[in-house]
């Protein structure tokens, strides 16, 4: 499955410190469970992506073709 594909597959993700110093980003679906720890700053580098993401698919949505498509939705 690619990044740009849609999927009906649903999952809910947590994401908080851990007792050892690590940031876990955990991610629960249908009969998978997936923790993922990382340090501090590889956490601050995946928060920048994120960001960086968010600011790209914004200018996607508010383009001529999809005004204001998504607004409000999460």
């Amino acid at each position: 499955m690619g990044i740009n594909k849609e999927s009906d597959i649903s999952a809910n993700i947590q994401i908080g410190p851990t007792t050892h110093g690590m940031v876990r980003i955990y991610i629960e679906g249908e009969g998978i469970e997936i923790p993922m720890d990382f340090d501090p700053e590889e956490a601050e580098e995946i928060a920048e992506e994120i960001r960086a993401a968010a600011a790209q698919a914004r200018l996607i949505g508010d383009g001529p073709k999809g005004k204001g498509k998504g607004k409000g939705k999460r």
